[in-house]
């Protein structure tokens, strides 16, 4: 697969996988509204979905999917757009949607706290590190140490 491919691909497993955790909500939803026999009038509103609605998890983890993600999309989309996706973009693309895939299957089971922030911490790193404006590569940093007698020094160079 080429680089754009890969983009491409780690987009579409993201947005698959909020297709996936739209489903479960209705599922878990109509099945817990049927269980209690909760009218849906009667939660159309957020507060009153929290008020008597128990079973969040879907709810919240789908809600999460459309925070945090919409900047990935946008990076890949930006990245596609312009042609230049450096060699480390795809990969960090995968890091994140592997994280978003974890995240979701911890929270939207049994939903350890103590397990799902460790990965929800990871998350944004992914972001970060491909949203540095001018980011510069390994060999750029190497070569501008070893020309400074030793000093490290940041210099800009082809990723």
């Amino acid at each position: 697969m080429t680089a754009q491919q890969h983009l491409f691909a780690a987009c579409a497993a993201l947005a698959l996988l909020t297709f996936v955790v739209g489903i479960r909500l209705f599922v878990v939803r109509v099945q817990e509204m049927r269980a209690r026999r909760i009218h849906p009038q009667s939660v159309a509103l957020t507060a009153q979905r929290s008020q008597k609605l128990e079973d969040a998890r879907a709810s919240d983890n789908y809600n999460h999917l459309f925070e945090l993600p919409v900047l990935f999309y946008v990076l890949c989309l930006a990245a596609l757009a312009t042609g230049h996706i450096p060699a480390w973009l795809p990969v960090l693309a995968w890091a994140f949607v592997g994280l978003r895939i974890l995240h979701s299957a911890i929270q939207c089971t049994y939903n350890k706290v103590m397990h799902r922030f460790p990965v929800f911490q990871g998350c944004p790193a992914p972001i970060w590190l491909t949203s540095i404006p001018g980011r510069p590569s390994r060999s750029a940093w190497r070569s501008s140490r070893a020309s400074r007698g030793g000093r490290w020094r940041w210099t800009r160079g082809e990723s």
